[in-house]
């Protein structure tokens, strides 16, 4: 069987992460979505995703094929019922679409001549960009009992402390030293490769991914994911840092979500909690218009290739878009269009040449080459934006 993950009716409330991705390659708990399904399936998985998209994530039509809805993360009931798909039938989760099966996927589907299955269970599904920090412990959880089951931890050397031991997990080349692992409210990952410092405070539940890097003196409260090739030092709580971004100095960063290829300067902050103790507003991409989390705490939502000066401060519920240069004294508006560069004291436009040239260094730093394909879908993000860009 051919498998197919789709953004579905969510894509857009999830900008501005899926403005350089499909749904399908947001990062929850250890895993992506999509190796959360390739695990549970054993197989690899394409994507059905925007055209712009397409090139860097091609999707793969086969004669029959079951289409997944990529902002449900998979169980082990509903993978059995998936399993056992046939034509023409359909799974739902209270009236959401979660798969079907289909021998045409460029068609647009009649569900109404489709057999209609109900799945019962319970599911974690990515709606909105906060619900990727704020449903962190459990995909923690889940994807940690999954990688970890019948297998043994690489040693953890006899200069940590560590409580509640057995809710620890080391890979392959993992190194700590001289740190305090505290697993009790939830376990403790480190991917292949990965090194915590001396002289660290972790508090699980934590996912440090493949050679991804706690510095010396930092303090984790979970749940907490620092994506692969991650660099991260200060006070960091509840949040999910996705790949190959940095955060590698003093400053705090809460119930946030960084995407890729982001750096957040020296003694950085951002408040995660207002004043009057409100729940917070942030700003919804699919509504055009600041929406409701019922969330008291919930911090900054950072595209790829976004930075920041050193000293920069933002307020409780600040979006930023994607190559977004931020710096400058003060606190800057809580959203922050893709391509802009400036701060408190106003924006221009950050011109895609300059965005590049930055992206190429930095990328080039980690080994990875900033190619022609990159540079398309940033095209066409600088282009998507430019009418929130009034500069």
């Amino acid at each position: 069987m051919n498998y197919i993950l789709f953004d579905g009716e969510v894509r857009n409330s999830l900008l501005p992460f899926t403005f350089t991705r499909p749904v399908a390659d947001i990062r929850i708990g250890i895993l992506t979505i999509r190796e959360k399904w390739e695990k549970y399936l054993n197989t690899s998985i394409s994507t059905k995703t925007e055209k712009y998209l397409s090139k860097k994530y091609p999707m793969i039509n086969e004669r029959a094929n079951v289409l997944l809805n990529a902002s449900f993360c998979p169980t082990k009931e509903l993978v059995s019922l998936i399993l056992n798909l046939k034509k023409n039938e359909a799974v739902y989760k209270d009236d959401h679409l979660i798969a079907y099966f289909t021998e045409d996927t460029e068609q647009e589907v009649d569900f109404s001549a489709y057999k209609k299955i109900n799945f019962e269970g319970d599911l974690l599904r990515v709606k909105n960009t906060w619900d990727i920090f704020s449903k962190n412990d459990i995909a923690l959880q889940e994807d940690f009992e999954m990688i970890t089951k019948g297998r043994q931890s690489a040693p953890i050397s006899s200069t940590n402390h560590l409580i509640n031991a057995e809710n620890i997990f080391l890979e392959e080349g993992a190194r700590v030293e001289y740190s305090i692992l505290n697993a009790t409210e939830g376990p403790i990952y480190l991917g292949k490769n990965s090194e915590i410092m001396e002289g660290n405070l972790i508090r699980g539940g934590f996912a440090l991914c493949e050679k991804a890097v706690v510095k010396m003196g930092a303090k984790i409260y979970g749940p907490t994911t620092v994506g692969p090739y991650g660099k991260v030092c200060g006070e960091i709580n509840n949040s999910v840092i996705f790949g190959y971004s940095s955060k590698g100095h003093d400053g705090y960063l809460g119930n946030s979500v960084l995407g890729e290829w982001c750096n957040i300067g020296a003694d950085s902050n951002n408040s995660n909690l207002k004043n009057n103790y409100a729940k917070v507003r942030l700003w919804n991409y699919a509504t055009e218009r600041f929406e409701h989390t019922a969330l008291q705490f919930c911090g900054l939502m950072m595209g790829d290739h976004s930075k920041t000066a050193i000293n920069t401060m933002f307020n409780t519920g600040t979006v930023i878009g994607v190559n977004a240069n931020i710096y400058v004294p003060g606190f800057p508006r809580n959203f922050i269009p893709s391509f802009s560069w400036g701060g408190a004291s106003g924006f221009t436009t950050y011109l895609p040449k300059k965005a590049y040239e930055a992206a190429e260094v930095m990328m080039a730093r980690r080994g990875v080459i900033f190619d022609e394909q990159e540079a398309e879908i940033l095209d066409q993000v600088f282009e998507l934006t430019k009418k929130y860009r009034n500069y």
